[in-house]
């Protein structure tokens, strides 16, 4: 019970850091796109469609970890996304380039003198990629949808 517990409340928690996220980009589209622009890696025509898709996608995902629903097809989307955070971060700081990641922020450029964040950053999403992987590996979690439906499923079976 404490496992199924402990689950559960890493599932409300990465909720509630894609909820964070896509909330604040969601507020200011602009600015989501002057991040995903500062990385420099997208061509033009895609800069404007993936800033503005980015907020959607991360509620998305805190809306069906809050319910608990389709949890492992999320959970691994969810790595795949971190994965490309971590990719970016990683190629923003190789190349030199000195923004900020946008994750909780405007993203973009940094002021001149201002410092990258960028190990923080790496940690913070590497931590997160490993946290959505125990969910996709044990994504049976109380208080979730995925749980009334396989209950339902087998009572209608049995």
């Amino acid at each position: 019970m404490w496992w199924a517990a402990a689950r559960t409340v890493l599932r409300l928690l990465i909720a509630a850091v894609w909820l964070v996220a896509g909330a604040w980009k969601v507020q200011d589209l602009d600015a989501a796109v002057m991040s995903v622009r500062a990385y420099e890696l997208l061509p033009a025509t895609l800069v404007v469609p993936v800033g503005y898709a980015l907020p959607v996608v991360e509620l998305t995902m805190g809306v069906l970890f809050l319910v608990g629903a389709f949890t492992r097809p999320t959970a691994l989307f969810s790595v795949a996304v971190n994965v490309v955070f971590i990719i970016g971060i990683v190629s923003a700081a190789a190349r030199g380039l000195r923004i900020d990641c946008g994750c909780f922020s405007e993203g973009g450029p940094l002021a001149s003198g201002e410092p990258t964040k960028y190990t923080a950053d790496l940690l913070r999403d590497s931590g997160f990629v490993v946290a959505t992987l125990l969910l996709a590996r044990w994504p049976d979690t109380l208080l979730s949808v995925d749980r009334r439906r396989v209950r339902t499923a087998a009572a209608a079976a049995g």
